[in-house]
């Protein structure tokens, strides 16, 4: 603003230029919340009370500390984040982090370290490096979690047993022997109880179980444990809660630099690291549930880093613990069905009213329900899930490391031992090659497990001059990577030992065809890719092998068997125990182009699929073919499907036979020849009730959303889907499970040309078919705009199952 213009002046022009003259000015905007961010809010908040006094407990922080970073985590990062679902606050991850902290600078450092961590982290979020830290390898995030988990369970067994926790892991698994033998049986009892609530809580049976589910175990469990405990009179350490008057603020620093800006460093990466993981899980989450999910959207991971920055500087500053995204939390917040940051918000605003009101009634509550808490949720923290997963992809030596690093040294000690591991496990996995050779029935085989580098070199020169000249070769490549000297080296022996007269079939894991050919006289090769069984491709120089020559279909299922079937046996091992269990039938057109598992990302077991020449669904009654009437009571009344999608395409051959014949398909001859119909003309007669939908000048037609029909073939097509809706519909084990509520229909439409999906809306004349927008990051499922109705395909447990096999 100039100097000589005055403020009052300045703020006047600029309500000018937002309301033109003679216009009435704008209605202040107004807060809108739905009932289901009311109703998640409060869900979130019966969770996050007793969860935000245990993990105060466990630091050691005054239990006041806990309320103040659940309530700045709510109302500033969940207003200020990027991840709108997301709930914040003190986080069971941070626990060792902060208690170390504590023991060794004391409380009002720690709240200065927490603003310095929160500076951090806004300064991380400026840089727009939030992407980063999804680089860290997953078994090093998991081990992380496991090892802080175990050090909380240590911790938290001593004031179970009615003691105190020592400094350390070691330190509390030494002094466990004389603790048990001094337990008190009043902390023990009350412990128990709670244990035993939150374990059988969420499993009650019936009716009456699912409706007792929905409230909190964790509520639930201290509620039980606190009236027990008071009714009966025992003894016990209880909450204690100050009055804010003497409530610790932030002090300057104290301590050595080095120190605190390692802890500062500490700080951030745990905060930072568990938030961008929770916002990237909450995105899946929210991905997969139903009902409507446009008004949250995506997470945005740089400004996540802004607001959880903003709500450390905060929450410490008002002397509370660091603040971090939390997964309990979280997942309660989506599966409650909050539709935007307003839950959050809410959330934090009912933690404040607690702490400035229910200070009398948590005084009630014994330490020992909520140590019992805090044990169960570090229990957690060691996922047998995880276990799993870094088992499967060969990763147990980094996340072994990570975690006992973490529980005997420290998080950051943990942190960087187990990228430490993780690199060495890289490096040999890099360096670490097999190389075999064998003659099988006259055929010379080169077997190359791992990855090729000029570290293998030799060793590969050494097996490929085994071959003799003249002979017929197979080098079979199960590797991911080939740098440039192992390239050179095998094409060199290639065209050496082809020029002698011999051949040389490459083959590999990656592409499940040959990656390389013979040079052919003249010196061209073939430039085959991964993707091009996909087209209609034809290699000039590709020589089928011996006993398949000619035989395309053979060379297929080679290539099945070498590449895909190791990948997808294991799957298939399983839907053969347990019997197929697909949502959905999806009824298309048989036309070759048109690729199910394409263009839905399903894999074996999802879609039950029938396919016909036109997707037509004769209605019921009518003509001698039922196979389609068949498959449909059996997926309804047999498989319970979910949901039946007709899916037509552009270019239909059937459709357009129908446009050129028109009515003629009613006589039972041909007009023009005399000829009796063919089984294909009387097939395509069920389509006539599209013709003359598509005739009847009083509907408008389907169209795509924002543009008309290209032709009268994409015309009827589009038509056709909606008419085979109707014949769906009539069919009485569709008809029933419609008035039941368990099915749903839609219409789908797949423009060959150009790869786009469309999905039908509208009812009664005015049915659009509205496109697919592609997410972000591509997805087994396909959401559609807010204008859509929501196709997922998905199987028994409500969420794509990553089973998609492409090569």
């Amino acid at each position: 603003m100039p100097a000589c213009v005055p403020a009052h002046t300045a703020k006047s022009a600029r309500t000018e230029r937002s309301h033109p003259p003679h216009s009435p000015p704008r209605r202040p905007r107004r807060l809108r919340l739905a009932g289901a961010d009311l109703s998640a809010s409060v869900a979130v908040f019966l969770i996050a009370l007793p969860l935000s006094l245990g993990i105060a407990l466990a630091t050691g922080a005054p239990l006041r500390a806990g309320l103040v970073a659940a309530a700045v985590g709510g109302l500033v990062a969940g207003r200020l984040g990027g991840s709108p679902l997301q709930v914040s606050g003190p986080a069971a991850g941070l626990t060792v982090v902060t208690a170390d902290l504590i023991q060794r600078y004391g409380w009002r450092t720690t709240c200065a370290v927490t603003v310095l961590a929160g500076l951090a982290q806004l300064a991380l979020g400026c840089l727009r490096v939030a992407r980063g830290a999804l680089a860290v390898s997953p078994a090093v995030v998991h081990g992380m979690l496991a090892g802080i988990g175990v050090t909380i369970a240590v911790a938290q067994v001593h004031i179970v047993l009615g003691g105190s926790p020592q400094s350390s892991v070691l330190d509390n698994l030494r002094a466990l022997p004389a603790q048990l033998t001094g337990l008190d049986p009043a902390a023990l009892a009350v412990s128990a109880l709670t244990l035993a609530v939150l374990l059988t809580w969420p499993r009650l049976p019936g009716r009456a179980g699912r409706l007792l589910g929905r409230v909190p175990a964790a509520l639930v469990a201290v509620t039980a444990a606190t009236a027990v405990a008071s009714l009966t009179g025992l003894v016990l350490p209880r909450v204690d809660l100050p009055s804010w008057r003497s409530h610790a603020l932030a002090g300057l620093p104290q301590g050595p630099v080095l120190g605190l800006v390692a802890a500062a460093l500490g700080t951030t990466l745990v905060c930072s690291v568990q938030s961008l993981l929770g916002a990237v899980a909450v995105d899946k989450l929210v991905a997969g549930r139903a009902g409507p999910t446009a008004r949250a959207g995506r997470s945005d991971l740089d400004r996540e880093l802004l607001g959880q920055g903003a709500a450390n500087v905060v929450s410490g500053a008002l002397g509370g613990l660091p603040v971090a995204g939390v997964a309990v939390r979280s997942t309660a917040n989506v599966r409650a069905g909050a539709v935007s940051r307003n839950s959050t918000m809410l959330h934090g605003v009912l933690v404040v009213i607690a702490a400035l009101l229910m200070v009398p009634v948590l005084e009630f509550v014994p330490l020992a329900s909520l140590a019992a808490l805090v044990m169960a949720v570090g229990i957690q923290m060691v996922s047998p899930h995880h276990i799993r997963t870094v088992t499967r992809h060969q990763e147990v030596p980094v996340y072994a490391a990570t975690a006992l690093g973490v529980a005997a040294l420290g998080v950051l000690q943990g942190v960087a031992l187990g990228i430490a591991v993780a690199v060495a496990v890289a490096l040999r996995r890099l360096t670490r090659t097999r190389i075999t050779h064998e003659e099988r029935k006259g055929f010379h085989h080169v077997h190359v497990r791992g990855q090729l580098t000029f570290l293998a070199v030799p060793r590969l020169s050494r097996a490929l001059h085994l071959v003799p000249p003249g002979a017929a070769v197979v080098v079979r490549l199960d590797g991911s990577f080939m740098d440039h000297a192992a390239y050179a080296a095998l094409q060199d022996w290639q065209r050496t030992h082809t020029a002698q007269g011999g051949s040389v079939e490459l083959t590999g894991r990656r592409t499940g065809v040959r990656i390389a050919e013979p040079a052919a006289p003249d010196g061209a090769r073939c430039r085959c890719r991964p993707w091009t069984p996909w087209r209609n491709h034809q290699c000039g120089n590709a020589a089928p092998a011996p006993g398949d020559r000619g035989h395309r279909l053979a060379h297929g299922i080679r290539a099945f068997q070498h590449s895909t079937a190791p990948r997808v046996r294991k799957e298939l091992a399983r839907l053969a125990r347990e019997g197929q269990r697909p949502s959905q039938l999806f009824l298309t057109c048989a036309d070759s182009r048109l690729v199910t598992s394409m263009i839905t990302s399903s894999g074996p077991g999802d879609l039950f699929v029938v396919r016909n020449v036109g997707n037509l669904v004769p209605p019921p009654g009518q003509g001698d073919d039922d196979s389609v009437a068949a498959a449909v009571e059996y997926a309804v009344d047999v498989l319970e499907v979910r949901s039946i999608t007709v899916c037509g395409h552009s270019g239909c051959g059937a459709m357009q036979a129908l446009l050129a014949s028109g009515p003629d398909f009613a006589s039972d001859t041909d007009s023009g020849s005399g000829h009796t119909r063919t089984p294909l003309g009387r097939w395509l007669r069920h389509g006539l009730p599209s013709l003359e939908r598509m005739a009847d000048d009083g509907r408008p037609g389907p169209r795509p959303a924002g543009r008309p029909p290209a032709d009268a073939v994409e015309r009827l097509c589009l038509t056709n889907v909606v008419q085979q809706l109707e014949h769906l519909r009539a069919h009485d084990s569709v008809a029933r499970a419609l008035r039941e509520g368990v099915l749903e229909l839609h219409g789908m439409y797949f423009h060959v040309g150009e790869a786009e999906a469309y999905l039908l809306t509208g009812a009664d004349g005015e049915e659009t078919f509205t496109r697919v927008e592609a997410t972000e990051t591509p997805q087994a499922t396909e959401t559609p705009q807010a204008t859509a109705p929501t196709l997922t395909l998905s199987d028994t447990s409500g969420t794509l199952s990553e089973k998609t096999f492409q090569e």
